[in-house]
């Protein structure tokens, strides 16, 4: 531990939900970005069933920022343990637990403990840091709450689902149009305006208005990750449209000896309170999963088309 002083944290929320429940959604931190409001990108980097090393991605106080952390589980306990390794300056050590205790009734207690210390311990850089913890974990523990108290019918409020086009075409030329989101106003009918900025390469925050179908649009803003080497580019609407609590998504590229098989994937959680507001009175669950799976696949697959003609044509003319 550093010689700067510890600041501690301490944050928990009263669940009307089973103790299994919820130590279940903290336990998967792959489903987080879907789950949780301010990570973007999970990857499960090692796990033997008791530790695990990940990968993961997150904004705090509009920043999306990324580290490496170890984290111990405890089902008998429902305790996990965590630990970041290499952090963002300016935090320099940032360590914690996750706490679900049984109550009676059938409810639970979800507690998160944070400590951290900053490089200088300096005033500013404390408050920035600390605030980060305040935001996030706030909007953490409210997010897994109303999700545990939705388990019973949590199924149906998730949609995942994905999309293929195959290209006769090298999938460098592939992953070069799905990058450059920026160019998509010129290149992609239904996207009516696209402000991207990546100030750190590979990361991508952009504000989208998409045209719908009956002519109207509606603007999202999202975070992607970019992996040029392995083909992927994942993300997180930070500002998903109003029928969605959260939309995930990931285009992906499988290259063989005769071209390449690009994939979208979207999952999705429903926002049952808004279904009526947005899709009508008599609308109900198994139309709005219906509405969500035809108006994204449309337009994944429209740009997967799009991104199909740009590799294609391109080989065409050489």
């Amino acid at each position: 531990m550093s010689g700067e002083r510890v600041h501690r944290t301490a944050y928990s929320v009263e669940v009307a939900a089973p103790a299994g429940v919820v130590y279940g959604l903290i336990s998967n931190a792959v489903q987080w970005p879907l789950f949780l409001p301010p990570n973007v990108h999970v990857e499960r980097l090692e796990f033997d069933g008791e530790r695990e090393r990940l990968r993961m991605w997150a904004t705090a106080n509009g920043q999306v920022r990324s580290w490496l952390s170890q984290r111990v589980q405890d089902p008998q306990k429902r305790r996990i343990d965590f630990r970041q390794h290499n952090p963002q300056a300016p935090v320099e050590t940032m360590s914690g637990t996750w706490i679900v205790e049984e109550r009676t009734g059938g409810t639970s207690l979800l507690t998160v403990l944070h400590d951290f210390t900053v490089i200088g311990d300096h005033a500013q850089d404390v408050a920035w840091v600390r605030q980060a913890v305040d935001n996030n974990s706030g909007a953490e523990l409210d997010s897994l709450r109303r999700l545990a108290e939705r388990w019973m019918r949590l199924d149906q409020l998730v949609l995942s689902f994905e999309d293929t086009v195959r290209v006769k075409g090298p999938a460098e030329l592939v992953y070069d149009f799905l990058y450059r989101a920026g160019d998509w106003p010129e290149l992609v009918p239904h996207v009516a305006r696209l402000d991207l900025t990546e100030d750190t390469p590979g990361v991508q925050v952009m504000a989208m208005d998409t045209r719908t179908a009956d002519g109207a649009t509606h603007t999202t803003e999202s975070v992607r990750v970019c992996f040029p080497h392995a083909g992927r580019i994942v993300y997180k609407q930070t500002l998903p449209p109003a029928l969605m609590d959260a939309h995930t998504g990931e285009w992906s590229l499988l290259p063989d000896e005769t071209g390449v098989t690009v994939i979208s994937q979207h999952s999705v959680v429903l926002r049952e309170e808004a279904i009526e507001r947005v899709l009508g009175q008599d609308a109900d669950l198994t139309g709005a999963r219906r509405f969500v799976r035809e108006a994204l696949g449309r337009d994944s697959t429209a740009t997967l088309n799009l991104a199909k003609l740009h590799a294609e044509s391109a080989i065409r003319m050489l």
